[in-house]
């Protein structure tokens, strides 16, 4: 009984040892394949990629600038297009500062034509901006490790005041 213990623990060892062999000598390998190989110097196609890259974007609004460091959280987003009108809630995440992003917004939304109308400054800030016919609340939320951005974007109803305010009750 001894002696089959001793066989199956050599057994074992053995089949340890070439395992991580195995292992080691791939690992191994790869680090040589991929020092021998140098990178392929950078095209003009590649560097127009690259700065394409860090350009930002237009997602789901036509006139509301993303920058490329933001990722969009698809469950917390809604967005409702038609051919003529885009409205809804994007979400969105990632490691950008804060201050630096309140700024990006105010330049490019003034950029495509939207007017600031409020904003306040805080560990979760709002911006309010206003079009002809629509409205965009960006609320940005600074995180531990990321900020987390919603941008709120909804049409105008024209003729939706009515009552007091209509008849001029409110002052």
């Amino acid at each position: 009984m001894i002696r089959k213990k001793e066989s199956s623990i050599l057994k074992w060892i053995f089949s340890a040892t070439v395992i991580w062999t195995f292992v080691f000598a791939g690992c191994s390998g790869a680090q040589t394949k991929k020092e021998e190989s140098p990178p392929p110097p950078p095209s003009s196609g590649q560097a127009t990629l690259e700065v394409q890259e860090e350009k930002p974007l237009y997602l789901y609004f036509s006139d509301i600038l993303i920058p490329r460091e933001l990722n969009e959280i698809k469950k917390d987003s809604f967005v409702f297009r038609t051919p003529g009108m885009s409205a809804g809630v994007l979400a969105l995440k990632g490691s950008v500062e804060i201050n630096s992003l309140i700024a990006f917004f105010e330049n490019n939304m003034a950029k495509d034509n939207w007017t600031l109308i409020s904003a306040f400054k805080s560990p979760r800030s709002m911006m309010l901006f206003q079009k002809e016919n629509r409205w965009c609340v960006i609320n940005i939320t600074d995180q531990r490790f990321s900020t987390y951005v919603e941008i709120w974007v909804a049409p105008t109803i024209v003729g939706a005041v009515s009552g007091p305010m209509e008849q001029g009750l409110l002052k």
